[in-house]
């Protein structure tokens, strides 16, 4: 018992969806053709490749090094600031959300601890700025590397749509960074001779960096739907076991198996003609799909919300930009924002009593952010 409760805590929404991919098997009965009908062997595929490249760069500190140079050019807090958000955000586009955070939390938890400042407010900026930066291309997030293959969109109509949550979440973030560090612009010398001037970081380059950055060409065309996602795999695996075997164990196999869990449940579910009805009935508009999904992701996060509701609606374009912005607002609504908030209440400033207020300044800038971003998104 104490094993499957340490399980539920690790792995909350993974257990989610075995919970019910087993009740879809109970009650349901899906065909195993159904079964294997339902699971996206290409979004699995590409999710796998991209998980295990983004690692094989981690492996050679390629963003460490990046921020180490970055960070030089920092003299005050408000650019400091500034640089680290951005930082998260861009790089989110192409590394992921999670894997921004799990490099740069750490990293901003050393800086500030180093000069003597709480880290609270950036970190959760920093969440905001992966979340966000995130949207805005089909590898940024599990989700819309599942819905861009889903909808069929092409990267003129995807990138048209997170457009719209790009331009003003940019700038809300410039706007949010320009406000808490009003009373510290003048500063403009502040960490000159600190860490911030002298951290150092190694780059690791060799034969494998050539075989890595190929592959991520390829999970890139095989995204645009210029690569069959078969070769991509065949191609990945080879280049891993030549290069680094050890990597397939860093690979989130829980996330593939959340995905293969989620895929039943829902395919099972659209079987229920009585279910269907409603969580169509739900989904009718565009605007009601916007809304749904925003309000869904809140409740089981933005991954599952995505999974679900997919099979349900032909609004693609309103499902994609309401899971998304359904990122925001609740601790639970990104999983991204769980890891930032584990990575900060593990750290010494997370059990002081600074940190200790941590949930509650980030659930305030987070529903504020989702009610202004949500609005200016539809409106858009």
């Amino acid at each position: 018992m104490n094993k499957i409760i340490s399980f539920i805590k690790r792995e909350p929404v993974l257990f989610a969806a075995i919970l019910l991919a087993l009740l879809a098997f109970i009650f349901i009965r899906p065909s195993p053709s159904l079964c294997l009908e339902a699971i996206d062997f290409r979004t699995l595929a590409i999710l796998f490749s991209l998980m295990i490249v983004i690692k094989a760069f981690q492996s050679q500190n390629f963003l460490n090094i990046i921020a180490a140079k970055l960070l030089r050019l920092c003299k005050s807090e408000r650019g400091l600031y500034f640089l680290l958000t951005y930082l998260v955000f861009f790089s989110s586009m192409f590394v992921t959300n999670d894997v921004a955070l799990l490099t740069f939390v750490p990293i901003t938890l050393l800086i500030f601890t180093r000069i003597g400042m709480p880290a609270l407010t950036i970190v959760v900026l920093e969440t905001l700025a992966a979340n966000l930066g995130s949207c805005i291309t089909p590898m940024g997030n599990p989700q819309n590397l599942y819905l861009f293959s889903y909808y069929g969109f092409s990267a003129g109509q995807f990138f048209l749509l997170t457009a719209k949550i790009a331009v003003p979440s940019f700038l809300i973030l410039a706007v949010i960074i320009l406000f808490i560090t009003r009373k510290k612009q003048n500063e403009a010398d502040a960490f000159k001779g600190n860490l911030l001037q002298s951290q150092l970081s190694f780059l690791t380059v060799d034969f494998r960096t050539f075989f890595y950055a190929a592959d991520f060409i390829i999970c890139l065309l095989t995204v645009f739907h210029l690569v069959n996602y078969i070769i991509m795999l065949g191609f990945t695996i080879l280049v891993m076991l030549i290069c680094n075997f050890r990597l397939f164990k860093k690979v989130d196999y829980s996330l593939l198996l959340t995905f293969c869990g989620f895929f039943i449940f829902t395919k099972s579910l659209s079987t229920v003609q009585v279910f269907s009805d409603f969580i169509k009935s739900m989904l009718s508009s565009p605007v009601k799909t916007y809304l749904t999904s925003i309000i869904t992701s809140q409740v089981i996060s933005n991954v599952p919300a995505a999974l679900l509701l997919s099979g349900f609606t032909t609004n693609g374009d309103m499902l994609l930009l309401g899971v998304n912005v359904g990122g925001l607002g609740t601790l639970i609504a990104s999983m991204a924002s769980v890891i930032s908030f584990k990575l900060y209440s593990n750290s010494e400033e997370g059990h002081s009593p600074v940190g200790k207020k941590y949930f509650g300044i980030f659930t305030i800038y987070n529903m504020i952010l989702l009610v202004i971003l949500g609005l200016a998104v539809y409106i858009i």
